[in-house]
């Protein structure tokens, strides 16, 4: 269950090294603290981030020092799923998530939540998509124009689809890693893909979504000439 939130971590880390901005210190707002959410929140503060705010379907919650993450993911479970109302922070409106002030905005929820409307209230020197598809064409295009980094879901969220192969390995062989060498597996195999995609947005000077599609090309073309067709 912590495998996609681990995979968010690791692409935020890594494009952080790779724009120079710091991530001890980060603070960092989140959409969304299910599964994903929660977890990459979890590791980023391990990583040395704080989590200024969090919203979610029935409310938001933000402390400019930092939530304290463990004591936010106990309450959700025993919220119905919800951090309304958590009192280890100051309450405020979900819909105003995305203007939250922030270094790394992380929206790990639904689809289509960076739009016109919201993308110029974005704040963030970075984005990082945890959810699938969380930003339009049209963000996207004023997200350049910002000079904000977006790190799209195809790669930022492949954790999950990777600890998922890894899974199927494990069946088929009838022989099980723990935890510790799953993750280890998965930073590899996140990491790698992280400096792969960034060779194409350095070679053509475009953004990661744009470098992302054009590895993903490359190797299905190179697969088809492979088995000759």
């Amino acid at each position: 269950e912590a495998a996609t939130g681990k995979g968010v971590a690791i692409t935020t880390r890594e494009a952080c090294g790779v724009m120079g901005l710091p991530l001890k210190g980060a603070r960092v707002i989140l959409q969304g603290f299910g599964n994903v959410g929660s977890f990459t929140a979890k590791f980023l503060v391990e990583m040395g981030a704080k989590i200024v705010a969090v919203a979610d379907h029935a409310g938001g919650v933000r402390n400019a020092n930092g939530l304290d993450v463990a004591a936010l993911m106990a309450y959700v479970k025993q919220n119905k799923g919800s951090v309304n109302g958590f009192a280890g922070g100051e309450a405020f409106d979900k819909d105003t998530i995305f203007a939250q002030d922030c270094d790394i905005l992380i929206p790990a929820a639904l689809g289509g939540v960076l739009n016109k409307e919201t993308a110029p209230t974005v704040k963030a020197k970075l984005i990082v998509e945890g959810a699938n598809a969380p930003t339009s064409p049209v963000a996207d295009k004023i997200f350049k124009e910002k000079g904000i980094t977006v790190i799209p879901d195809i790669l930022a969220n492949a954790g999950g689809v990777t600890v998922s192969y890894f899974e199927w390995v494990q069946n088929l062989q009838q022989f099980f890693w723990d935890e510790a060498e799953v993750f280890e597996k998965e930073e590899k195999i996140m990491v790698q893909a992280f400096h792969d995609v960034h060779e194409k947005v350095k070679k053509h000077a475009c953004t990661f979504r744009s470098g992302a599609f054009v590895l993903a090309l490359e190797r299905v073309r190179k697969a088809n000439e492979l088995r000759g067709w």
